[in-house]
């Protein structure tokens, strides 16, 4: 996989132009032959592309699907970086292969782009600042023949205008931004009856903010990997019985300063629980490689919080070989949250055995899963992407996965009052 783009995720700006023959009764007068295109986008384990792009020309008529191949459009996509990358080409300039062009059932016309994991996607990966990025995206569709309307009129459009990037999963996930400035993106269940839990995500170091650059998106937590995605699909709502989600965005790093930035994820969830119908005695804390050194920080500090917590190839030894673990034996020991750890053997980034298997250690009750690789539908990825796994509820215990697991568990007790702060 190509490490430019070994973290991925975009928002859309700009437009593509082409220029093309108005056939006679069509497109005549300048802007009348204008079609606007949005870019729809996936969330894949590897990160978020674009796979296809709808075309707003039902306003012409019914067209003929017939006339549609794959070589009627081309499309090129030019991607660069918002901030300076200190030299680094994180970004492509390359032609996206039409894979289908169909209509849709309003009858737009849809361009299928040839995807999958390992290709570029969304994002790209600033090596200086260890942070994704959302690239600029331009994209320029050329028309290479003319599509017919089903009474036989043949249509060439004369500009194509660039609009938004969709992505329904993550625009599920509302903006919001707590008192003390943590951006953060909520999911809220459709059904509201009664009291809902809360699931707390926590990214990895990759989708942090990458200040000093004022670079603060509230977007890479959620295009990055499929991590707080994976708790609103509806496999996921269905075992939680309808679960709030939250996506706090660090400004830094979680492990830059865990003390100092655990206060700020809790008030956003003392801020929900006084805003949302959430159960005090369900919330669950999760995250990657960052995400479950503070995932696991914040069980420590606050131990009458989380119903359970799942750290993902955490850390918790010092960053260098001679400095104080980030997380101290004995506050590991302390730790009373029921608390399941994952990661992979072959992870060359968090060494798995002084780091997860240490904690599952002196952990009382813990329970861990270790994977030897990081394989999903017959991809294999970085042995340090084992929240792959969390996303799609694989681990499992006696008969019981993940998932399962978190939702059968309950806070005793008022867990409001005795939340400090309150």
């Amino acid at each position: 996989m190509d490490k430019v783009f070994s973290r991925r995720a975009v928002l859309v700006s700009g437009a593509g132009l082409t220029a093309g023959l108005a056939l006679p009764g069509v497109a005549r007068g300048g802007e009348t032959g204008s079609v606007g295109f949005v870019l729809d986008a996936e969330t894949l384990d590897g990160g978020e592309q674009v796979t296809s792009l709808t075309l707003d020309t039902a306003r012409f008529g019914p067209i003929d699907p017939a006339s549609l191949t794959v070589g009627t459009f081309s499309v090129h996509v030019k991607a660069t970086s918002p901030i300076d990358t200190g030299g680094q080409d994180v970004g492509y300039d390359l032609d996206r292969p039409v894979t289908a062009a169909r209509l849709d059932r309003r009858g737009n016309i849809v361009l299928d782009l040839a995807h999958g994991e390992g290709q570029p996607g969304t994002l790209g990966y600033v090596n200086s600042k260890s942070r994704n990025v959302r690239l600029d995206l331009r994209c320029t569709l050329t028309q290479n023949a003319p599509v017919r309307l089903r009474h036989g009129r043949p249509v060439t459009f004369t500009r194509f205008r660039q609009g938004r990037l969709v992505n329904p999963e993550v625009d599920a996930f509302g903006y919001h931004t707590s008192r003390s400035g943590m951006k953060y993106r909520l999911y809220s269940p459709t059904s509201r009856h009664g009291r809902r839990p809360l699931i707390v995500w926590l990214h990895g170091g990759g989708e942090g903010a990458s200040l000093p650059d004022g670079y603060y998106d509230n977007e890479t937590t959620l295009r990055a990997n499929r991590g707080a995605l994976g708790f609103a699909t509806p496999e996921a709502q269905k075992i939680f019985g309808g679960a709030y989600v939250v996506a706090p965005q660090c400004t830094a790093a979680w492990m830059d300063d865990g003390p100092r930035f655990a206060p700020l994820i809790h008030e956003i969830i003392r801020d929900l629980l006084r805003t949302r119908p959430v159960d005090p005695a369900r919330v669950y804390v999760a995250g990657c490689s960052n995400g479950g050194y503070m995932s696991l920080e914040m069980t420590r500090l606050y131990p009458v919080t989380f119903a359970a917590s799942v750290p993902i190839c955490g850390v918790v030894e010092g960053r260098e070989d001679g400095d104080p673990p980030l997380i101290p034996d004995a506050a590991l020991a302390a730790i009373s949250t029921p608390t399941w750890l994952v990661a992979s053997r072959d992870d060359d980034t968090v060494d798995p055995q002084a780091n997860t298997v240490h904690a599952h250690e002196l952990i009382s009750g813990s329970e861990l899963t270790l994977y030897d690789h990081v394989v999903w539908d017959g991809h294999q990825f970085p042995g340090h992407w084992s929240w792959i796994y969390v996303a799609r509820n694989d681990p499992s215990t006696r008969g019981t996965h993940v998932w399962q697991w978190m939702a059968e568990k309950q806070r005793a007790g008022d867990t409001i009052s005795a939340m400090p702060g309150s």
